[in-house]
């Protein structure tokens, strides 16, 4: 190499030293006088013609950008690029002039170097506008963001199933929110490469820029959009430094209200592709370490952007270019919109009602810009608008939905791999639309197979609302404004280790609330039909059955004739951690099994899991039919949820994080006597407030509590007899940080209260 250099350039090499590069290889040479960038390519037709046209670029900004962009050193026949044969192999060679300056990746970040990171890119803009070249104006490649979708053959090189769903639902939000727009945006010739190794920094400026082998025909605001994520990778708060950097390019180079529309996504969509193309490197050839150098940067920052409201977003970057913000209508306007045409009676949660807008797995957006931290919302089980769960629906809607009277495979499907998470005699199932619809027919179902009417049910249990399932809730039957008790109800006392009869403290508590039970069971007047109860009595404030409690309930129950009924609409699908259904905590099988909430994450669905005898009995009866239980759609969506959960181990992680959360809680507990009581399992947790150490309720902590939690834009809410259990069952993506958020936001609101 030396003696080439030597003879094509008349340089007499002192030093050469490989750097690193992505496809090519790169050599630092130095002479007595200057240092110099050696590259050579492998040859194809293509890239040399690419070649040629970056060493034109250059030429083109040369007079503009003197010292400030690499210079091609002509060979000795006056080219700029010179095709060699090499070890048996053609390649292409090219000479460029060494830019002397600090990466901008090795350097403190100041607001004086994003301002003037944000000039220069600008000015650079600029000046290509006026630029044209045919060879850059054709090329179609991954790293191009026009060209987004080209990346999404390699998702599945993204081992972490978690990280690829994230990856997916922002290809959902980029085909949703800027291809619309294409024909709209400004396209020129781009660097499209700014990231902070290609970056030079001198005396807190921007001194240079190199490499620019990725030049692009594109949208211009893509350059924006990468200069952005490079610059603002390993912050904390990056949209804070992102406006930084737009105000300044914006005073340069004015950008258009459409192009700060789409900036968020198109900074999302560049993180996406640096992932993306990191994992396929990786799978390639897994020694590359320079492919994926940035990997781990990228990845922090886009779990970190998924936290900020796309809205929010939109108005700082708004703000920073002097445009005015998108006002929303007022919230009181939204409410009275509301109630114009639906009842009050569908009440709304806290003092301030939230106006949502989207959401995304953990995270929810209102109108106004927040994200709220959910850590409440057990429907969506798998997390908001999951990629795979919405792909499932939008790809079976487009192809089939129907009635249950005819033959689809979905349904038969669904059944069976929903038949296979229980034990072998709880072998059949109804499907209907909700989990109220699912109580209703469980009652239907259990007196149809015994000839029985009378039901017991639970103390503060709640199944649904429809009239049979309002009937067999005492929560709702027994509130001031309820229809009282029906003469075919039993209710049996609420097995609470914590203030009820038989306390933890009690050995075999559980045992001897299960006795009281039975005593009631045998002494009744009437066979009871069926006996219907949560494993985690979750308006009750989240209380789980004592231990061996149903041990004792079960047989009780079956010797008379009647059935057991587990209600698993909040506790089921891996939420416990420890269990994937909560009956399994007691150590029992249940003859029905009651579905709904997460079942299919939100999308209307229920179903009744029950046994074969049970399902015979039935079929003496009135033919049952529902129109659309069990559809097309929500089967193929329900059949997404159950593939995630075990993608993403999901009841893993909700045993994992639970535990984790539950820990902080009781640690928590230690240290404030209005904690009377942390309890759950898993994501299903519940946390006490009391007036004392002991049991009198504090309901008006608890709701303080509760509205200060949504002011700090976390989503908790209060349940129980009286109102002052703070309850928590999040989507099972929620994280140990997101648990530490929550407990560290309920620490600093109990402080405030005590100090004040």
């Amino acid at each position: 190499m030396n003696n080439f250099l030597e003879d094509e350039f008349g340089l007499t090499v002192v030093d050469s030293k490989k750097l690193d590069g992505y496809d090519n290889a790169n050599f630092l040479i130095t002479t007595s006088e200057k240092q110099y960038i050696f590259k050579t390519y492998p040859y194809s037709d293509f890239l040399f013609d690419i070649i040629k046209a970056e060493n034109d670029t250059l030429l083109f900004l040369a007079d503009n950008f003197h010292s400030s962009i690499p210079k091609p050193i002509a060979f000795k026949n006056k080219k700029l690029q010179k095709k060699i044969s090499s070890e048996n192999q053609l390649k292409v060679y090219r000479l460029l002039s060494f830019l002397e300056g600090n990466f901008l990746g090795d350097c403190t970040p100041s607001r004086e170097i994003f301002q003037s990171l944000g000039c220069f890119i600008a000015e650079l803009d600029k000046q290509l506008q006026i630029y044209t070249n045919y060879t850059i104006q054709s090329r179609q490649w991954e790293w191009d963001l026009q060209y987004f979708h080209l990346n999404r053959k390699y998702i599945n090189d993204i081992s972490n199933s978690k990280n690829r769903n994230i990856v997916l639902y922002f290809f959902n939000q980029f085909e949703e929110h800027v291809r619309p727009l294409y024909p709209e945006l400004r396209k020129q010739i781009i660097h499209n490469d700014a990231n902070e190794w290609n970056i030079l920094i001198e005396n807190n400026k921007v001194s240079g820029i190199i490499d620019f082998g990725d030049l692009a025909h594109s949208f211009l605001v893509n350059e924006l959009a990468i200069v952005i994520t490079y610059a603002c990778y390993d912050k904390d708060n990056p949209l804070e430094w992102a406006t930084i950097l737009l105000k300044a390019y914006h005073e340069k180079l004015a950008l258009e209200e459409k192009e700060i529309k789409i900036l968020y996504y198109l900074i999302a969509a560049r993180l996406c592709t640096s992932v993306c193309n990191s994992a396929h490197a990786k799978k390639v050839s897994a020694d590359n370490t320079y492919a994926s150098i940035s990997e781990q940067s990228a990845w922090k920052m886009l779990y970190t952007w998924l936290t900020i409201n796309p809205r929010h977003a939109e108005n700082e970057f708004r703000k920073a270019a002097g445009m005015s913000i998108i006002e929303n209508k007022s919230l009181q306007y939204s409410i009275n919109k509301r109630h114009t045409h639906i009842s009050s009676i569908l009440s709304m949660s806290y003092r301030t009602p939230i106006h949502m807008e989207k959401a995304a797995f953990q995270y929810m957006y209102d109108t106004s810009g927040n994200t709220f931290l959910d850590a409440y919302n057990n429907i969506p089980h798998v997390g908001h608008c999951h990629p795979k769960v919405v792909r499932a629906g939008q790809l079976q809607m487009s192809k089939l939905n129907t009635n249950t009277r005819y033959l689809y495979d979905e349904l038969a499907a669904y059944a069976e791999k929903l038949l296979s998470y229980f034990p072998s005699s709880l072998n059949k199932v109804f499907f209907v639309n909700s989990g109220s619809a699912a109580s209703d027919l469980a009652i239907r179902l259990a007196k149809s197979h015994t000839g029985f009417k009378h039901i017991m049910v639970m103390e503060s249990g709640y199944h649904g609302n429809t009239q049979t399932s309002i009937d067999i809730s005492d929560y709702k039957f027994n509130n001031a404004k309820g229809e009282g008790q029906k003469e075919i109800i039993i209710k049996t006392t609420l097995p609470n280790t914590y203030s009820g009869k038989y306390t933890a403290d009690i050995p075999n508590a559980g045992t001897l609330y299960g006795k009281d039970a039975v005593l009631e069971i045998e002494t009744c007047q009437h066979p009871i039909s069926a006996f219907i109860t949560e494993p985690i009595v979750g308006c009750a404030g989240q209380i789980p059955l004592a231990d061996g409690y149903l041990k004792e309930v079960y047989p009780a129950i079956r010797a008379q004739g009647g059935v057991c009924i587990s209600d698993e609409v909040q506790t089921g699908f891996g939420r416990l951690g420890d269990y994937f259904w909560g009956y399994e905590a007691q150590n029992v099988t249940p003859d029905m099994v009651i579905l709904g909430k997460p079942i299919a994450n939100g999308h209307p669905m229920g179903a009744v899991v029950c046994t074969e005898e049970i399902a015979k009995s039935f079929e003496k009866g009135v033919e049952f039919f529902s129109s659309f239980g069990g559809n097309p759609v929500s089967c193929a969506i329900a059949s997404a949820v159950l593939e995630v959960i075990e993608e993403e181990k999901l009841q893993k992680n909700a045993k994992m994080v639970g535990d984790y959360y539950m820990l902080l809680l009781k640690d928590l507990m230690k240290k404030y006597k209005c904690i009377g009581d942390v309890r759950g399992s898993g994501l299903f947790i519940g946390i006490e407030i009391v007036k004392d150490s002991k049991t009198l309720p504090h309901t008006e902590l608890a709701n303080h509590i509760k509205n200060e939690m949504r002011n700090r834009n976390i989503l908790i809410s209060t349940d129980g007899r009286y109102d002052n259990v703070l309850k928590t069952k999040p989507p099972l993506c929620f994280s140990k940080e997101n648990a530490e958020k929550v407990v560290g936001a309920i620490d600093n609101i109990l402080s405030s209260f005590y100090n004040n």
